[in-house]
């Protein structure tokens, strides 16, 4: 069965080298994962140095799938975890590899669709981009020396999900539990969200709104909504934004009326 499981996708933001991203999918061929995306990689795609590199793990970066938006990548995974040794301001819950992967594995069970999303060489992921994930993945490494490169980084998480794949999935996704709605829902409620706060000017001042921003999406990011509560929610952001056209619409006309009667 656990052959059958649905593998985590890897997300490469913004990779820069080549011969990386090729290292990158020789891991994933090493712990059986296959589903490979890169976002907006620095000198285009395909790169001949990254089958060079992948030495006969091929089949990730013939299949890779290129986005030019990160929203686009991650548009139809349940659950997202942003890997980074820096956490950058956002109250989502952290883990390690192994905690995550037994996050994944039980949610893989439940026929969930899950990603792992590493940033670039050079500077990582951007708080803008973990807000989009419902928990960091931070590897425990010395803090005397940081630096992991990139294929580094993936083979510790894809290991650990493979040593997981034996186990029973943990109790954090019943069979009778809603699963969690998608990155597309998730993404079109923020949206939906942003655009009646920016109407109400709620968004001031306006250099502060990519923080607002960010700490709404990591508010209900880190709630795990399901599709059914991202629903009720757009529901309820419909039902208020209704509810302040009319009032301005019977406030325009009372002026319109008083207006009319003074002439």
């Amino acid at each position: 069965m656990s052959e059958l499981l649905p593998c985590p996708c890897v997300i490469l933001n913004e990779p820069q080298l080549a011969e990386n991203i090729g290292a990158v999918a020789r891991v994933m061929a090493n712990f059986g994962l296959s589903d490979l995306r890169l976002v907006r990689p620095r000198d285009g795609w395909p790169q001949e140095r990254a089958w060079a590199s992948a030495s006969g793990a091929d089949w990730p970066l013939n299949d890779a799938k290129v986005f030019e938006r990160l929203e686009d990548a991650v548009a139809g995974l349940n659950l997202l975890y942003a890997t980074t040794a820096r956490p950058r301001e956002t109250r989502l819950p952290i883990l390690t590899p192994r905690e995550a992967a037994a996050e994944l594995n039980a949610a893989a069970h439940q026929g969930l669709n899950t990603g792992l999303l590493f940033g670039g060489e050079r500077a990582g992921l951007e708080t803008q981009d973990i807000a989009l994930a419902q928990a960091i993945v931070t590897i425990p490494i010395d803090p005397k020396f940081r630096s992991l490169n990139l294929a580094q980084a993936v083979a510790l998480t894809a290991y650990e999900w493979r040593m997981t794949m034996a186990d029973q999935p943990r109790e954090a996704f019943r069979a009778n539990e809603d699963p969690p709605a998608d990155q597309a829902e998730l993404i079109g409620f923020y949206e939906h969200l942003e655009k009646e706060l920016d109407a109400s000017g709620f968004f001031y001042p306006p250099e502060k709104r990519p923080s607002m921003v960010r700490n709404l999406r990591v508010i209900f990011a880190r709630s795990r909504l399901t599709l059914q509560e991202v629903r009720t929610l757009r529901g309820v952001i419909t039902a208020l934004t209704k509810g302040r056209g009319r009032v301005l619409a019977r406030l325009a006309a009372e002026r319109a009326a008083k207006e009319q009667g003074s002439q």
